[in-house]
């Protein structure tokens, strides 16, 4: 995993939810640390902060079944609700009792539901632009998720063109070209696109709704990250999350849209650090 066309995840666990494809850097003593994405992307977002992590961390990397390299297939249940089952199931197959958490987007509404509703445990929990507020879901979100199975019909090349257009706004100053195209490209086949418009008609507020009450239980060592410029999630909701979460530390990170990771990943690599480095 050199270089970032070298990003392959080479190990398989068979879910509840489908194969989810996984990988594992750094030493295997160190201490465990998993990593999950949001929607719509894959652990490729990640592969910067990981290789730093992984250089003292036993970091864990994997694509949510319905995304990036995992199984997409009709009728698969991909929602939040299974995202939460299938995290629970890792951590068992990997063996971690307590570890070190770091989440973005929906990742972070998976890690919340798993640690609060089924009851994993974990060392101190990052959290990164997360999906955990209601209200949530842009107007084209909503759109999409009332008519998924227009969009699925779409001609290819204008599918293209929306996922192309939709990912580019996660970012306040832009994507580089070939990481645009790498995040998209696993929406773009026959399979792909079914898969992109299922992951948003599944997308329910429900999900985050069941747990948001219970927010001001939450034990452990929290951080909240966000992007100053996010325009999915405005910075206001990494506020008021933080508020919420008994001594949560809040860390903005200027420059940065939603996809903190590929705006700002050495200042928000500097900032997990040193949150990780106090709780390992």
């Amino acid at each position: 995993m050199a270089a970032d066309s070298d990003w392959h995840l080479t190990r398989t666990f068979n879910s509840t939810s489908g194969d989810v494809r996984w990988d594992r850097l750094g030493p295997p003593g160190g201490p465990p640390v998993v990593l999950l994405h949001g929607t719509p992307f894959s652990s490729y977002v990640w592969r910067a902060v990981a290789r730093s992590l992984a250089r003292e961390y036993d970091v864990h990397v994997w694509d949510m079944p319905g995304y990036g390299s995992s199984e997409k297939a009709e009728g698969q249940d991909v929602s939040l609700a299974a995202q939460g089952r299938v995290l629970g199931e890792l951590l068992a197959h990997w063996q971690l009792t307590e570890p070190l958490v770091v989440a973005h987007d929906f990742g972070g509404a998976v890690a919340l539901r798993a640690h609060l509703l089924h009851d994993a445990r974990y060392r101190a929990l990052a959290l990164v632009d997360p999906v955990a507020l209601a209200p949530w879901g842009s107007p084209f979100f909503r759109l999409v998720g009332a008519h998924a199975d227009v969009f699925e019909r779409l001609p290819p090349a204008l599918h293209g063109a929306l996922v192309r257009e939709y990912v580019s706004s996660a970012s306040s100053p832009g994507l580089r070209s070939d990481v645009l195209d790498r995040l998209v490209e696993p929406w773009l086949d026959d399979t792909g696109q079914a898969a992109f418009y299922r992951q948003i008609a599944q997308a329910d507020q429900r999900y985050t709704d069941e747990i948001q009450g219970r927010y001001g239980g939450i034990g452990i060592p929290t951080l909240v990250c966000w992007g100053e410029d996010d325009t999915w999630i405005p910075i206001a909701k990494g506020h008021e999350l933080a508020a919420l979460v008994p001594g949560a530390r809040f860390e903005p990170i200027a420059g940065a849209g939603h996809l903190v990771q590929e705006d700002a990943p050495a200042q928000l690599t500097a900032a997990l650090l040193a949150f990780l480095q106090r709780h390992r």
